[in-house]
């Protein structure tokens, strides 16, 4: 039996009349940009995420960009982060004029080691990013004690764990701000490029609106150097759709998950394990292998998709060379990314395909 690493039909087919019928008529109206669907899936997902604002924006890149710009992360300033992420996450900084300070990450949780953190801060230090790494909330009561004692700025990069909940608290309700990603593979996905900050602060409101809309104030004059980030109205119709089944998207992926971890009896692999007082919502499962080129070519003999995330640590990709880091700077980290490879894990699994990729893997 050949089984998808992911796939996108059954769930495209699932609600293609009912997105249809909202975009008709977004397209009867001519409401395309900053129109009703949009303002509905901001109330919507603000209150998924338990917080008062979201804003709606064109891709999750533009999510970490706005949430650093909004707080006043300018050239200069340094922001911790850990290299075990998207690139996106440290791009964001860059194009600030920002400098990346990469972290290393726990062993167990793969995701920032605050321990290891501690030996970065520096008079420059002015945020720290908690990146949900696959789904799995970071470890939110030492990181917040850490950006207090330090007086530090705390982003959260959730786009990959859309619902994941920390001590009972959903993710993107922690930070100063929080960034989220819709692309189509996310626990939520859109059907194209879409994103969103949330935050609690009011008065970052009016600033991030106009960020989002090339510096416009509510007079619609522009005031200060924006960006066109706004997300089409087409693509909220997409997430007012989907957003009243994401939890039992996110179930259906614990349930495979949970299936997984007690099924794969295998020495030779590994998989992260969940915080503390976390829940995770599995955006993927990953496993670190032995020998991993023998392993994949095993996964190929027998018709199992998989994916790599990601091949190259943060801190060694060729964009951010001029920061000087080096192979075995992050050993944790390194070693993630030179085993891990991902398995399939999507909502619309079927049980035999699940029973499949555990036979399989179990039989390297």
């Amino acid at each position: 039996m050949k089984v998808p690493f992911f796939s996108l039909e059954q769930q495209n087919q699932q609600f293609k009349s009912e997105i249809l019928n909202r975009i008709a008529g977004v397209i009867d109206k001519g409401d395309f940009i900053l129109g009703k669907e949009l303002l509905e899936f901001e109330e919507a997902f603000a209150q998924y995420c338990n917080v008062p604002y979201s804003l709606g924006l064109s891709n999750g890149t533009a999510a970490v960009y706005m949430a650093l710009k909004t707080v006043g992360v300018q050239a200069g300033d340094e922001v911790l982060l850990p290299s075990a992420t998207y690139t996106a996450t440290a791009l964001a900084i860059i194009h600030l004029g920002a400098i990346p300070v990469f972290v290393d990450i726990n062993e167990q949780t793969w995701t920032i080691d605050v321990e290891n953190a501690k030996n970065k801060i520096t008079s420059k230090t002015k945020a720290i990013i908690a990146v949900h790494f696959y789904g799995n909330p970071c470890k939110m009561n030492e990181i917040i004690d850490f950006a207090s004692k330090h007086s530090l700025f705390l982003i959260e990069d959730a786009a990959q764990a859309h619902g994941a909940k920390y001590q009972n608290k959903k993710v993107g309700s922690f930070g100063s701000v929080s960034a989220f990603s819709f692309y189509p593979s996310k626990n939520l996905g859109s059907m194209g490029d879409a994103g969103a900050i949330t935050f609690q602060d009011e008065s970052l409101l009016s600033l991030a609106k106009g960020l989002r809309n090339c510096g416009k104030n509510n007079q619609g004059e522009h005031v200060f150097p924006g960006f066109n980030y706004r997300m089409t109205s087409f693509q909220a119709c997409v997430l007012l759709s989907k957003l009243p089944h994401l939890d039992s998207f996110n179930s259906k992926r614990k349930s495979i998950a949970s299936f997984y971890k007690e099924n794969i009896l295998n020495s030779k692999v590994q998989w992260q394990k969940v915080q503390e007082d976390g829940e995770a919502v599995y955006h993927l499962f990953v496993l670190k292998v032995d020998n991993r080129n023998t392993f994949v070519q095993h996964l190929e003999k027998h018709g199992i998709g998989y994916s790599f995330h990601y091949l190259v640590p943060v801190h060694l990709q060729e964009v951010y060379k001029d920061f000087n880091y080096k192979v075995g700077d992050l050993p944790v980290t390194e070693d993630l990314f030179s085993r891990c490879v991902s398995i399939p894990l999507f909502p619309e699994m079927t049980e035999e395909q699940i029973q499949e990729v555990v036979h399989v893997v179990n039989a390297y």
